[in-house]
């Protein structure tokens, strides 16, 4: 699956060490929450790179974009919380797996130039982003 990794804040981290007991709880909702702009952004971004700078017209059939998804969150055995925003590994109708040309389109391959859609969306997403989670979690403070 292709992912990217977004660090957040430190003041963000400890004001989210303060709710305790209610920590298991909130932060997938809050993560989920950070993700929304990051999809909408990586679905624009996916959408304007499929077929650009081709010779002949695109024969996307859309499944690659319809494949661009979020994983649930979940906590790692270091105890950091991750929701990964990318392509899985699943294989379109004609056996072609949907992460491989997802990073066909992101690094390019032998006669076809690089048109990266994953990177520009990680920096471009990464203060909205910040933002979105930090609105869910006072909005989730308040509800304690």
């Amino acid at each position: 699956m292709a992912r990217a990794a977004v660090k957040m804040p430190d003041d963000f981290l400890e004001r989210i060490a303060t709710l305790n007991r209610h920590f298991d709880d909130i932060v997938p909702r809050v993560l989920e929450k950070g993700a929304e702009p990051v999809i909408q952004k990586a679905k624009s971004n996916l959408a304007a790179r499929i077929g650009q700078g081709t010779k002949e017209p695109s024969q996307s059939s859309g499944e690659l974009l319809a494949s661009l998804e979020t994983t649930k969150a979940v906590q790692d055995a270091k105890g950091d919380w991750n929701l990964r925003v990318g392509i899985p590994t699943t294989k379109d109708s004609r056996g072609v797996s949907n992460a491989l040309k997802a990073a066909v389109l992101e690094y390019g391959k032998s006669g076809q130039p690089p048109r990266p859609w994953l990177k520009p969306t990680k920096s471009a997403t990464r203060k909205a982003c910040a933002e979105a989670m930090e609105k869910a979690l006072n909005k989730e403070i308040e509800k304690l």
